[in-house]
């Protein structure tokens, strides 16, 4: 039986808009399990990144309740937010957010500093493997304008698992990649979840959702698909490829 990580029980978020209210989520309930790597899709304006950002606390949902360790983001006041997205939440994006002025090192080192759990010289170790792990020791003294987009995304996984987070979030990781840097990136993403990361990513690209343990299907807001699948492997990648095709045009994706 797999351990729940994070819950949501009727999730809802709705804006303001023309004088009247945008629904974008719909009593969404959902569990997110430990050493899963569960990825969301839906068709562009289904609500995938709200309810990404609704899940990590990056956003307020309107009504319901997300309980993450017995707190309820939905509720929880920023300060307590604040301190879960530095200790137990990472977060990749497609826009890779990279502080212009420092170098991939310190872009990677300096978020275990805010954490304050451990010494600089541990954060230093445990940055400089990172760095090893994600191949871009050549380029660690570098600016972000200095590397390739593939080379700033692998800094980006970094800096989001120098804290060891409980959960990774990932919202569209691998959309302002070529197809390489798309490999390389879901490889360490897969490495990661194998060595038991808990990832919750948003996609609408086949390539990185083959990754995932379980597929979510988000229409108009609401849950209307779900898909289990084994670990990935690349000897099966074809056979996998047709199962999720599949799955998608059922849900006239």
């Amino acid at each position: 039986m797999k351990n729940t990580i994070l819950s949501a029980a009727g999730l809802c978020k709705s804006f303001a808009h023309d004088g009247g209210q945008a629904h974008i989520l719909s009593n969404v309930d959902i569990d997110i399990y430990e050493k899963d790597f569960t990825v969301i899709m839906g068709a562009s304006g289904s609500g995938k990144s709200t309810l990404l950002y609704s899940l990590s606390g990056m956003d307020r949902a309107t009504a319901g309740k997300v309980m993450y360790k017995g707190t309820d983001i939905v509720t929880a006041k920023e300060k307590e937010l604040a301190k879960l997205r530095h200790r137990d939440f990472g977060f990749i994006f497609q826009q890779m957010h990279l502080v212009g002025n420092l170098t991939l090192f310190e872009n990677i080192a300096v978020s275990g500093y805010l954490n304050k759990d451990k010494s600089p010289k541990e954060i230093n170790e445990r940055a400089q493997m990172l760095i090893e792990k994600m191949n871009i020791d050549d380029v660690k003294t570098h600016l972000p304008s200095q590397v390739s987009g593939g080379q700033q995304q692998r800094c980006a996984v970094a800096r989001a698992v120098i804290n060891e987070p409980s959960l990774l979030f990932a919202d569209e990781p691998t959309g302002a990649l070529n197809r390489k840097n798309t490999t390389d990136v879901l490889d360490l993403m897969t490495e990661l979840n194998r060595n038991g990361q808990s990832i919750l990513m948003v996609t609408h690209d086949i390539r990185a959702a083959l990754r995932a343990s379980r597929l979510l299907y988000l229409e108009d807001g609401k849950i209307i698909g779900e898909l289990d699948l084994p670990p990935f492997d690349v000897s099966e990648e074809k056979s996998r490829d047709a199962q999720v095709n599949a799955w998608l045009s059922s849900l006239e994706w």
